[in-house]
């Protein structure tokens, strides 16, 4: 029988089923980029913009195409990571535009909807490549064009379209030499063909699971063991329900009615949370009346996912030391929201900053250059658009500067810059640390915001960088054969090295950055690099080249034994 239509209760299990989908075969998707060193995140960039969007749409007990839309769009912009995730945000971004409109999504409104996806993705990338995720797009949206004057079948329809993404898929080989070289398909054309396989399998059927296993970023820490073991003889508990619950607004909860609903929480109870976020408002509090906080509650609206936990009851130890770890968490919060504000109250000065570093070293460096907000992250761990603008929000200034030090994170913080709106966030494109280092240092305070800006750019020329890693497999790039396990130096514009033995795999990489104008040689090792064998190199980097000035600095940095600049 011919399924004509899909309604908004089908299409939220169909996201969930593309995003889940999409999660189980992350780490295969990361195999597959193209250079054999170990920063492969293309199929977890994806999947944390998509789970970004999931968590919002699966929260949704009512669905509808207008706020489906606005889960599945606002989620995936501001969880969006890496140039992967960017780009599957934007995909999304325009297709729902066209889906609000509509109240079923027929074989029309699909073709509609695909071809806006592509011009939206395309627009967003400032010199689309062929052979990448933007190509498996565009015949995504062709096909859908096609095949909407031949069939409604919808089921049929989608059936045919992945089919012929899968063909696209498989000839990008051909459209990009490097991809041919290493013998692979393109990873984000991947991952967005297996978003579509787990959609067409919630469509017919074959997948029923629609739950969640929320995905977390490759830098984020879990609490390991804290307040393991030992039991707690006499804990005292003041307030003795944790109590949690979400408003859906029905009236105005402006700032001033938030600061009188966190006074009311605050005098029947503490661990108070309260965040507001468009029309919902998460409560956190641990009071001995609950009743209490839900009356006070239901003056601003309905409440739902309410839910209360007698602490008293449940005196074990992990149970104690948990409540202790979200009440510390959420005054901990507090006290930084608080300094946020006081800053916020001060009067905005004229220029901020903003950097993502990779390694704890590396982030003392840009701190003792003036950065106000260091982000951690880097290769294998890009930071969202809503970490950058989260960023922002810490800073009072009137223009921002946003260093993103890698090309896969330079999306995200221009994707970030056109969504802030209180304040000018000016994205330097700097792909390498050093070229962040040398932003910084050419940052005048007598410049005008944009005049600062076209200086920094203008200055990553004057620097060349080069990291040290090794391979994560056999294969061939630029000519050259790679075994597992081998040092690789990466330059700006490639592989640049390749060898057995670390030290002289670095010094050869070095050797292909120099010129004559060389004067200055700055080394920073990473976390898995002791400092005497650092020391050691340089040496060998000095009598090498002796005409040149060599400085050591710890990096920290995971991934890359050695980050090096030649100025």
């Amino acid at each position: 029988m011919a399924t004509n239509t899909i309604d908004a209760a089908l299409v939220q299990k169909m996201f969930l089923a593309g995003a889940k989908n999409l999660e189980s075969k992350k780490e295969w998707i990361n195999d597959l980029n193209v250079f054999p060193v170990p920063d492969g995140d293309t199929g977890t960039n994806m999947t944390l913009t998509i789970m970004s969007a999931a968590k919002e749409v699966s929260s949704i007990a009512n669905p509808n195409m207008e706020n489906l839309s606005k889960a599945i769009s606002s989620g995936s912009l501001r969880g969006a990571r890496g140039n992967s995730g960017v780009i599957l945000s934007q995909l999304l971004r325009g297709f729902t535009k066209e889906m609000k409109g509509v109240t079923e999504i027929t074989v029309e409104t699909l073709a509609l909807a695909t071809s806006r996806a592509t011009e939206t993705a395309y627009k967003a990338v400032m010199k689309p490549k062929e052979g990448t995720i933007l190509t498996v797009a565009k015949g995504i949206s062709d096909k859908a064009a096609e095949i909407a004057s031949q069939t409604d079948d919808i089921e049929e329809a989608m059936r045919i379209i992945i089919e012929h993404a899968e063909y696209v898929l498989s000839k990008t080989p051909d459209m990009l030499p490097v991809l041919k070289e290493a013998g692979v398909v393109d990873s984000g054309g991947q991952g967005l063909v297996v978003v579509l396989r787990g959609m067409y399998d919630a469509l017919t059927g074959k997948v029923t699971d629609f739950s969640l296993t929320e995905a977390k970023p490759a830098n984020e820490q879990t609490t390991s063991g804290a307040g393991k073991g030992a039991a707690i003889d006499n804990v005292e508990i003041k307030f003795g329900y944790c109590t949690e619950f979400i408003i859906m607004l029905e009236k105005e909860f402006d700032e001033k009615t938030e600061a009188d609903f966190k006074a009311f929480l605050t005098s029947i109870g503490d661990s108070i949370v309260c965040v507001s976020l468009d029309d919902i408002v998460k409560v956190h509090v641990h009071t001995n009346h609950p009743g209490q906080a839900f009356e006070k509650a239901l003056e601003y609206g309905q409440l739902t996912k309410m839910k209360v936990d007698n602490m008293r009851e449940e005196h074990n130890q992990k149970v104690v030391a948990q409540s202790e770890l979200q009440a510390a968490a959420a005054k901990e919060a507090m006290e930084k929201n608080s300094e946020v504000e006081e800053k916020k109250a001060e009067p905005a000065k004229d220029f901020g900053f903003i950097t993502i570093a990779p390694g704890s070293g590396i982030a003392e460096i840009f701190k003792g250059l003036g950065v106000d907000e260091v982000i951690e992250g880097g290769q294998t761990m890009n930071p969202s658009t809503e970490d950058i603008l989260n960023a922002a929000d810490k800073i009072n200034a009137k223009t921002i500067y946003v260093l993103p030090n890698n090309s896969n994170i330079i999306l995200a913080a221009n994707q970030a810059a056109s969504i802030v709106e209180d304040k000018e966030l000016i994205v330097i494109p700097t792909k390498t640390v050093p070229q962040g280092i040398t932003a910084m240092i050419n940052f005048e305070t007598t410049r005008s915001a944009k005049d600062n800006g076209d200086v920094m750019t203008d200055s990553l020329s004057t620097v060349k960088s080069g990291q040290l890693t090794y391979a994560v497999r056999d294969t061939s790039i630029d000519g050259k054969e790679i075994k597992k396990d081998n040092y690789l130096g990466l330059g700006d514009k490639g592989l640049a090295a390749v060898g057995t033995d670390m030290d002289e795999t670095l010094l050869e990489m070095i050797e292909s950055m120099m010129s004559d104008e060389a004067e200055l040689i700055s080394v920073y090792y990473g976390a898995d690099v002791e400092e005497a064998a650092a020391e050691a190199v340089v040496s060998k980097i000095e009598e090498k080249f002796p005409d040149v000035d060599v400085e050591l600095q710890f990096g920290g940095q995971p991934v890359y034994y050695y980050i090096v600049s030649v100025e």
